[in-house]
């Protein structure tokens, strides 16, 4: 369960970096800022977290089911985004409820900043408490706006990353549900080797695709961008 969780986490950030690369970059820095504020200011509550405590949270059904609910919304408004986004894009007016999306960061980077600042507490023992926190928020403050340029510069249309940050956000809500699901094992599970073959050609099968997949969507773009400059 905990590693479904922190697979969660993981696509929690791409997911707010995502979001951040449709920001300029000013607004990326301020956002910055206080998420690096926040992890100095949670420094003083996560040293008194245990890690059995932590992971017995992680373990309550009860809580991933609380915490479901959050994913679940925050997804919604991530897939509203999109909807938004896209309808700014094709020249359709936005309706007035859904202009304040454009501004609303991904809320959820900030209990996935704590669990990593416990974790980090937690596997450098003997280290000031305080020195762990300004250093993560430092490299946070540094992080954020660079990755998100990168994506950027990586995916310079945004109707690509509209698409990805969509895909994304909705494999986030699947994983937020599966969490909620209970770990105990019905049936013992049985033991097979590793077929590393297997792995293989399944992982090569995911790059070839993911390549052809890039590199169509670049021939696409740069072919609609012949037709409009012939058209003008």
């Amino acid at each position: 369960m905990e590693l479904i969780i922190q697979i969660l986490m993981l696509f929690i950030i791409i997911n707010c970096v995502l979001k951040l690369s449709f920001w300029k970059m000013w607004q990326v820095l301020i956002f910055s800022l206080l998420c690096g504020a926040f992890v100095i200011f949670a420094c003083q509550y996560a040293i008194l977290q245990s890690k059995t405590q932590l992971t017995d949270y992680l373990n309550n059904t009860k809580v991933m089911q609380d915490a479901a609910v959050l994913v679940t919304i925050e997804s919604t408004l991530c897939f509203a985004f999109c909807i938004a986004a896209l309808q700014k894009y094709f020249g359709k007016k936005i309706k007035r409820w859904m202009r304040p999306l454009y501004g609303y960061p991904s809320l959820l980077i900030f209990p996935v900043l704590f669990y990593i600042l416990t974790q980090l507490v937690y596997s450098m023992p003997g280290t000031d408490f305080s020195t762990i926190s300004y250093i993560m928020a430092a490299a946070v403050f540094i992080g954020l706006p660079l990755l998100s340029f990168f994506v950027k510069k990586l995916y310079p249309e945004n109707e690509l990353r509209l698409e990805v940050h969509f895909l994304v956000s909705l494999f986030v809500c699947i994983i937020g549900l599966i969490s909620t699901v209970n770990g105990n094992v019905t049936y013992a599970a049985v033991k097979e080797p590793l077929n590393i073959k297997a792995l293989a050609m399944a992982f090569s099968l995911f790059i070839v695709s993911f390549a052809i997949g890039y590199m169509w969507n670049n021939v696409k773009w740069r072919i609609l961008q012949k037709r409009e400059q012939k058209k003008k």
